[in-house]
């Protein structure tokens, strides 16, 4: 009453009047004015008249015994699955309470779309003998009655194949229908407790009195199990839907109950109206909740069984435990907790700093102490007095920052600690002043010990390096030391790859098999992976059809570009040429003209020329100019000028199709651009020198022409007794390229007044430049370790000598690859080489077995094995070698760790050679005097074949 009437007195202030009061309860009806009741309630007798009854959408209120009862009128519907559909859904039931009867109507649904029937489909004789048992059976809900007021709760989650329900009593309850997807019973039942936790959560929130905490109960013996364990790991579905029931309840709140006596079962399997009416069970759920907790059933043993065999408990792995003694080195725990080299030598060193504080501290308490107790008796006093001055002392002290010594001194105490762990036996040896044993992997590195640490011997110490680089500290590879400062090398040299990051560690530290180390190093870099990687590449379109026309004329199918331009002297002043490149898109043939200017009409008449000397052409094909670099702007500028309508308007009388590239697509005139980059890279410099006429450059460029026709189109052979390379003059005309123009011409022929010479001269200058290259070559000595250097006589003799003024032992070191040189001695003009059976001779000719690998071994000697042959079973190499009567080795017995291997390079000085090339096999060299080895018989030069004995 009180509620009423402080409602209408808070409306009635804002303006507004509440009417369509009703209640139960009669003295609350008298308090509320007549006009303000409901309708049913205004003329009633509320002393002697029975209460009315209240509707809304199919639920009556039953106000004279506070009940709802149920008035079900379903429509006239078709029986199809859109009728039966609707006519279930207009049954009002927000609270659930009528579930068990509608249950079988929405199975019928659920059975109509397993069998895929349409919507407006007639269903079957069955399932509409079904459907209007269930109508009629509906009727029966006018008798069925649930009292309103609630006064205690208790959930009973359960589920079944068909369906799962839920029920908190004279509240609410919850039907849903299984999917059509075949679900496990343990997973619907583990789902309906999901969703008796969520209506319990809902409950309270909305339920506006005071509940104890509730109690869920369910038939379900493997819920609770699953409930109960806490150790076992479930999969993703049961696990989810277990963590969803531990974080609102409890499993103490989850009971087990019989499924006879479980109300929420009814639900799930579905029951007709007229036995809802009658039956308490629904209403008043089981008769053991109305005893105290005492007498509730007994919880079953099965709620304790393992779940080993459980499907829905994810299989564990077994991990054995074994003992590990913990390490009690405080450095190596201060080592491995560091990943960088530079933070691990501050910590050590503010541990070093502090150690030396406490020190100090310790000193000067000691001479307080003393002091203290000469002048004073009293101990009180004593410690007192004590006390003071150590407190002055401190604050007197000055904090300073780590100073580069400091860092250093960490540097040296970290590298002494690595040392101790990984070299214990040779550092003792050294400490008694021994040799290394031989069996040591320091042994070749003769190992010194410097300040308490273990360095390289060597033999630099007379050399102006630094210290730290001529005696380097010995790091093993297997320490975290070596780890953290290679990587520290590495991020300082910006991710340096393998031979500089080798190069600055050498500078310090030596890591015995650094190699290794480092490629591990580089192949862990994320950084270093994501720069070197490779790169996604498209795969190549197929050619044109015009490329693989080998029946066809030379340049029926020619792809053209220009280049330029080139100053030309024209009476006092001088003008600008270009150059017109045809190229044969098939034979790879050149032909070049000499364009005026750039505009269109030039380009049509250089084209014109082309075909009035090399024949009809069939198909052209250009760029739109703007594949040039950008040095060459104006020509670039030029060509974008060109009208390409006009050009193609122009040769259609001929019957010649032009097509043009797409812009700035300069891969696809690659066959043309790649001969433009060869002829340009030579004309843009010697053309610089001298202007020249017309009639000059018209010749230049036919000399150029030629040159460019006359190099090898297959591979070249390295069996001189092979035919001659097949070159584009072959095929344009039936012979080969000429010979080197004829005379002798010099620069000063480029400032004459005979102009064929000036052109000559040109031509000659061209001819060098493309097909002699030139490389810078190192002369040197190579003196072997047991004395001898190695010399190349004029017959061919190759051996060892004493005498350091020979001219014979002097090489030219000519570089012919990453690492790999070409041995030539200046004075005899011949190649090293090591043929098949180890045996070292001379060719006048640079052969593969001239090519010799260049390793600079640890001690700082130099070895040279053959980059051709190997030991076939170990894969050793083979090394140039030189024995102590000073006669050279087979280098299948020579092993790179004797001093027969090792040389020692001597540079005299740095000159220009010409480049060794394999094409330059024309002719097979003469026979020369064998060569005589230490550990074989008479070799003859260039014999690659088994020795055989001289002739007597």
């Amino acid at each position: 009453m009180t509620l009423a009437k402080d409602l209408r007195t808070l409306c009635a202030s804002g303006g507004f009047t509440l009417t369509k009061w009703t209640s139960h309860n009669r003295k609350v009806l008298m308090s509320i004015p007549e006009e303000q009741r409901a309708k049913e309630t205004k003329n009633l007798d509320l002393s002697s008249e029975a209460l009315p009854v209240e509707r809304a959408l199919g639920i009556q209120w039953d106000t004279e015994t506070d009940a709802f009862t149920y008035s079900i009128k379903l429509p006239d519907k078709p029986m199809t699955r859109r009728g039966i559909l609707a006519v279930v859904n207009s049954i009002y039931d927000p609270l659930g309470l009528l579930a068990p009867v509608i249950l079988p109507a929405k199975l019928l649904l659920k059975d109509l779309c397993k069998e895929q029937s349409g919507w407006d489909e007639d269903i079957s004789e069955k399932h509409a003998e079904d459907w209007k048992g269930w109508t009629e059976d509906v009727t029966y809900l006018s008798n069925f009655q649930v009292n309103r007021v609630c006064l205690w709760h208790r959930i009973l989650p359960v589920t079944g194949e068909q369906a799962r329900q839920e029920a908190l009593f004279l509240v609410m309850g919850k039907s849903r229908v299984a999917s059509l997807k075949q679900v496990t019973i343990p997973r619907l039942e583990l789902t309906a407790a999901v969703v008796a936790v969520k209506i319990d959560k809902m409950l309270h929130q909305e339920l506006q009195v005071p509940l104890q905490p509730s109690t869920f109960w369910t038939d379900s013996t493997t819920v609770l199990r699953y409930i109960d364990n806490d150790t076992a790991r479930f999969k993703t579905f049961v696990a989810n839907r277990i963590n969803v029931i531990r974080e609102a309840t409890k499993p103490s709140q989850w009971k087990y109950v019989r499924t006879t006596e479980n109300p929420a079962d009814l639900p799930s399997r579905g029951l007709k109206a007229k036995s809802l009416a009658q039956s308490r069970t629904w209403i008043d759920g089981p008769s053991f909740l109305l005893n105290n907790e005492c007498d509730w059933p007994e919880q079953p043993m099965q709620r304790k069984e393992s779940l080993q065999n459980d499907p829905e408990v994810k299989n564990m792995a077994t991990v054995n435990t074994i003992k590990v003694e913990e390490d009690k080195e405080p450095m190596n725990k201060l080592i491995d907790y560091y990943s960088e080299w530079h933070k691990l030598k501050r910590a050590v060193a503010w541990i070093l700093k502090l150690k030396r504080t406490l020190q100090q501290l310790k000193d000067e308490r000691k001479e307080l102490s003393r002091t203290i107790i000469q002048a004073e008796k009293d101990p009180e006093k004593q410690r007192s007095k004590l006390e003071h001055h150590m407190k002055k002392y401190k604050s007197t002290r000055e904090k300073k920052p780590l100073t580069l010594d400091d860092l250093v001194a960490a540097e040296s105490e970290i590298i002494k600690f690595s040392q101790r762990q990984q070299f214990n036996e040779e550092l003792q040896a050294l400490q008694k002043g021994k040799q290394v044993s031989r069996n040591s992997q320091l042994f070749r590195l003769d190992p010194i010990l410097q300040d308490s640490i273990l360095r390289v011997g060597g033999r630099l110490n007379k050399s102006a390096m630094p210290e730290t680089a001529k005696r380097p500290a010995i790091i093993s590879k297997h320490s975290r030391v070596a780890t953290l400062i290679l990587s520290d090398i590495h991020q300082r040299t910006g991710h340096a790859g393998r031979s500089y990051v080798l190069a600055q560690l050498r500078r310090k530290y030596w890591i015995p098999q650094a190699n290794s180390a480092i490629r591990k190093l580089l192949n862990k870099c994320v950084v270093c992976r994501r720069i070197t990687g490779k790169v996604g590449e498209q795969k190549m379109a197929n050619l044109p059809e015009d490329r693989l026309l080998p029946d066809k004329p030379p340049f029926t199918n020619t792809g053209v570009d220009f280049f330029g331009p080139f100053d030309v002297k024209r009476g006092r002043g001088t003008v600008k040429r270009y150059g017109v490149l045809f190229t044969c898109l098939t034979l790879r043939a050149i032909h070049i003209e000499v364009a005026d200017s750039l505009d269109t009409d030039s380009c049509i008449n250089a084209f014109r020329r082309f075909v009035c000397r090399r024949g009809q052409v069939t198909i052209m094909r250009s760029d739109n100019g703007t594949n040039f670099v950008a040095a060459e702007r104006e020509l670039r500028e030029a060509i974008q000028q060109l009208d390409n309508d006009k050009i193609e308007r122009a040769l259609q009388p001929k019957e010649i199709r032009w097509i043009f590239n797409s812009p700035a697509a300069s891969h696809q005139g690659g066959v043309w651009e790649r001969q433009i980059r060869t002829v340009r890279r030579i004309l843009s410099s010697i053309m610089k020198e001298q202007a020249i006429n017309d009639d000059c450059i018209q010749t230049t460029m036919c000399e150029v022409e030629s040159i460019i026709n006359g190099r090898p189109l297959t591979t070249i052979s390295d069996d001189m007794n092979d035919l001659e390379p097949l070159t584009p003059n072959h095929l344009l005309l039936l012979k080969s390229q000429p010979n080197m123009p004829p005379g002798i011409f010099n620069k000063d022929d480029m400032y004459t007044k005979k102009r064929w010479k000036q052109v000559q001269y040109l031509s000659d200058l061209f001819w060098t430049r493309w097909t002699q290259p030139q490389l810078k070559g190192i002369v040197t000595r190579l003196q072997c370790r047991h004395g001898f250097d190695l010399q190349i006589l004029a017959d061919g003799t190759v051996e060892g000598t004493r005498d350091e003024t020979s001219a014979f032992s002097q090489f030219n070191l000519i570089p012919v690859g990453l690492r790999i040189v070409a041995i030539q001695g200046t004075k005899a003009g011949l190649y090293l080489a090591m043929n098949s059976d180890g045996y070292l001779y001379t060719s006048e000719h640079f052969t593969p077995e001239c090519k010799f690998k260049e390793s600079v071994f640890e001690n700082y000697y130099v070895t040279y094995s053959s980059m051709l042959y190997r030991q076939s079973q170990s894969g050793r190499s083979w090394y140039i070698g030189i024995n102590r009567d000073g006669h050279v080795m087979k280098g299948n017995r020579v092993k790179k760790t004797k001093g027969a291997a090792h040389f020692l390079p001597k540079v005299i000085e740095v000159a220009m050679y010409k480049e060794p090339s394999l094409h330059e096999l024309a002719e097979q060299s003469p026979p020369r005097k064998t060569v005589k080895t230490g550990d074989s018989p008479s070799l003859k030069i260039g014999r690659k074949g088994p020795p055989k004995a001289d002739a007597p």
